[in-house]
């Protein structure tokens, strides 16, 4: 596969050494292995060949694959997420983790921890002290990929909505284009978004990267039946405060 070229990408990752799933793109997957999660799409990855989003050794192996072809790789620790680093696992104790813990009862081994901004992994806690692996969750793990390139974005209007889509996670995008610039209209869910501004900041270097992209505008259009739902909102919001002082009087 071609670098720079965005595909659809179905994928099982499993443990390479215990052989259990850890992560699927396919729904039937998740079920067979007693992984389904009702409130989630099941859907491709779409990444771009040789992109850096994804772990080396994944990289390599889609840059040698055809479409429409099942592959299967084992994937060594050192080119997906590395070693295990002896210097980022650190023991402290209990006292100071619990100041960094609203509920003591979430607590488990395994279980992520935040201390001073960074996020780890509590791996021991026992005699007043508490172990934190602050390597990444898969590091020292062989992983083992079954994948398949299930679709190649050719135009560059599908390259686009692709992109805008697998990096917000919303869908609707209308797309106009002007020579090399180009105009996205946002879907009404992304307007109420809280990460909207810091995707609209990743999606302007993502197509520059990807389909050269000049000037790019996004439009902000806010229709009619949203706001009048807002303003009905409002309304109901205060005919029951006025209902709670006429109770008062």
């Amino acid at each position: 596969m071609e670098e720079g070229t965005i595909v659809h990408v179905d994928y099982d990752l499993y443990n390479g050494d215990s052989g259990d799933l850890l992560e699927t793109t396919r729904e039937d997957v998740a079920k067979e292995h007693d992984m389904h999660q009702e409130d989630r799409t099941y859907t491709p990855l779409v990444c771009i060949v040789g992109g850096g989003q994804l772990i080396a050794g994944f990289e390599a192996s889609l840059l040698e694959a055809e479409a429409d072809k099942d592959v299967s790789i084992e994937i060594a620790a050192v080119d997906a997420y590395g070693e295990k680093d002896a210097a980022m696992i650190e023991t402290t104790s209990i006292d100071k983790l619990l100041r960094h813990v609203r509920d003591p009862k979430s607590l488990y081994i395994g279980g992520p921890v935040t201390i001073d901004g960074r996020t780890g992994t509590l791996s021991y806690l026992a005699a007043g002290r508490a172990r934190i692996d602050y390597n990444h969750p898969m590091a020292g793990r062989t992983l083992k990929y079954d994948y398949k390139i299930v679709k190649v974005i050719e135009g560059k209007e599908e390259k686009v909505e692709a992109l805008l889509e697998a990096n917000t996670g919303h869908e609707g995008f209308e797309v106009s284009f002007d020579g090399d610039d180009i105009a996205i209209t946002l879907p009404q869910t992304m307007l109420f978004d809280t990460n909207a501004a810091m995707q609209k900041f990743r999606l302007v270097t993502v197509l520059r990267d990807a389909v050269d992209a000049g000037k790019v505008s996004f439009i902000e259009a806010h229709e009619p039946r949203v706001a009048a739902e807002e303003a009905e909102e409002e309304e109901h919001v205060h005919d029951e405060n006025c209902d709670h002082d006429h109770e008062e009087e």
